[in-house]
């Protein structure tokens, strides 16, 4: 006999048959957990755990290595969720694994915990999921399992993926995302959980640079997609506790010494297989080696009639009196640089990334204009080479000083480049310029955009052999996209460059991304009651002078 429908489930949904039988003696209770073992006792979650149950998206995606605990954390969610009336947030949650055994695997952690947690006694039902019907009119079905709670929700583990997905309502995990057939499909389906309050939660190791679940990763990090991501390395989850915890199971005596020989251990079991293991354990989907870019994809981007500006100082320049340097650097401003910010549209939002070098490389500076199209149009770039610390500066702040509506720039503040990054900084203030030292996760974040800007034409370049051939030096570097440390190559005037007018494009692209101020101006006349007094103010009405 069926249940009654279920109020939570779409109109046209599968009703769950209560099929159910005893639970079978083979099946696990997740992982080997000790039996008291609190979840939500102070220290049991490793942070990289807390942090996704921390993280209320509707949309999340844990991009991770192998058992790092993530579904360990969802396990928890899930039974949270789950244990609450449909007054107080409760949901049905569904976990959709790629193999059978991964769901009992969950569905032995959700019971483990609703005994722990709420004090239920979680048992474990195993039951067939109408599936729709197969092509020849018969039900189709598929082996799940489920806990049911006192509020009336349900946790359900389903063996596979099921067609008929887009009739669930809830919370849906689905787990090893980039092992199924087809995740892509997958994810369209569960979008239509959010028109009813759903939420969705995509995890996985990664299969491959070209598996949809990596095209997902680099839409998300890119903004295209309004997915929060979690970058969960092996690495990362043995720093926040991983063996600790593994001891807690086993038996054994944590040390360091011990730790790093497990660590050692994991890692050495793929022998010659760096590739698999980077895979597995570091999240760096394998293939993601060699150029970032194609010559091809980069030339699409470039556009005729975008000046190039540069200017090579002799060595002895810097040993000139300050007014001379000055001089000459103000003189070189207004001959070269005057007339083309003159021309840049006063309506537009301009931001600029800087890439620096005192010797041996080149420093790049490229200001764009964010269109209404939102596309980042580069409207000039300088580059200057051997140029003094100060006419450096002078140069940076005739140019940024005359960009019309200046939102934000983004400026390299590694090494020597600190001191410009840190006078910009003083004289736009803290708001509008951003000093980057960048790390792998930095990188990870800002230059995938930028790369995803070549493929959906967001981003314009000047036309430019120097220009071209820096973006061809942007490489995958341990599944990180940058210009490889040790990479030089001469330019076209015989000096050489390294990769610096694409990292000052990664730079702006960053820029773009902050937060602008505007600033709005009240003349006297306006002001109610009168005033003697001239002030400007911004839009939120604190008087700025």
């Amino acid at each position: 006999m069926l249940p009654p429908p279920d109020p939570d489930r779409v109109a046209g949904a599968p009703v769950l048959p209560r099929t159910e039988s005893a639970l079978p003696p083979e099946l696990p209770r997740g992982g080997e957990i000790p039996e008291g073992l609190d979840p939500l006792a102070e220290g049991v979650l490793m942070r990289h755990q807390a942090e996704w149950l921390e993280d209320d998206s509707d949309l999340k995606l844990g991009e991770k290595g192998r058992r790092t605990g993530v579904t360990f954390a969802e396990a928890l969610d899930h039974t949270l969720i789950a244990s609450l009336k449909v007054s107080a947030g409760g949901q049905n949650c569904f976990y959709i694994g790629d193999t059978k055994d991964k769901g009992r695997e969950f569905i032995g952690y959700v019971a483990h915990f609703a005994r722990v947690i709420s004090g239920e006694l979680g048992k474990i039902e195993e039951f067939m999921f109408d599936d729709g019907l197969n092509e020849d009119g018969t039900p189709k079905q598929i082996p799940a399992f489920r806990v049911p709670f006192a509020s009336g929700r349900r946790v359900e583990a389903l063996s596979s993926r099921p067609a008929n997905i887009r009739g669930l309502q809830g919370t849906v995990c689905i787990d090893e995302a980039a092992f199924h057939q087809d995740v892509r499909g997958v994810i369209d389906a569960v979008n239509a959980l959010l028109i009813w309050g759903g939420k969705i939660r995509v995890i996985s190791t990664h299969n491959g640079v070209l598996n949809p679940f990596n095209e997902l990763i680099r839409e998300a990090k890119a903004g295209k997609v309004p997915f929060s991501c979690h970058f969960i390395p092996f690495a990362k989850a043995v720093e926040n506790g991983l063996f600790r915890r593994v001891c807690l199971v086993t038996g054994k005596t944590w040390s360091p010494e011990a730790e790093a020989a497990w660590e050692q251990k994991v890692r050495g079991s793929y022998g010659v297989r760096t590739a698999a293991m980077r895979q597995e354990l570091d999240a760096i989907p394998a293939e993601a080696e060699g150029s970032a870019l194609s010559r091809v994809q980069i030339e699409a981007r470039m556009v005729d009639g975008i000046p190039t500006i540069r200017w090579v100082c002799s060595d002895d320049f810097k040993n000139a009196p300050e007014h001379v340097r000055r001089a000459e650097a103000l003189a070189f401003c207004g001959r070269e640089l005057k007339p083309i910010l003159d021309a840049l549209d006063p309506h537009r939002p301009h931001y600029f990334g800087e890439d620096f070098a005192r010797k041996g490389d080149v420093t790049a500076i490229m200001p764009c204009e964010l269109g209404r199209d939102l596309i980042r149009r580069v409207r000039l770039l300088v580059e200057l080479r051997n140029v003094p610390f100060e006419q450096q500066r002078d140069i940076l702040f005739y140019l940024v000083d005359r960009l019309p509506r200046f939102s934000g720039g983004a400026l390299d503040a590694n090494g020597n480049g600190a001191y410009l990054a840190e006078v910009a900084q003083q004289r736009y203030g803290a708001q509008r310029i951003v000093e980057v030292n960048a790390t792998p996760d930095w990188y990870r974040k800002n230059s995938t955009a930028y790369v995803e800007a070549f493929g959906d034409g967001t981003v314009e370049l000047p036309r430019d052999a120097d220009v071209l051939s820096d973006h061809q030096a942007l490489q995958y570097v341990n599944g990180i996209i940058k210009v490889p440390d040790d990479h030089r190559f001469k330019g076209e005037d015989g000096y050489e460059r390294h990769g610096d007018t694409a990292i000052a494009g990664v730079l702006m692209w960053h820029a773009t991304s902050l937060a602008p101020i505007d600033y709005a101006y009240t003349p006297v006349s306006d002001l109610d009651g009168g005033s003697d007094s001239i002030f400007a103010e911004d839009v939120g009405g604190r008087a700025l002078w």
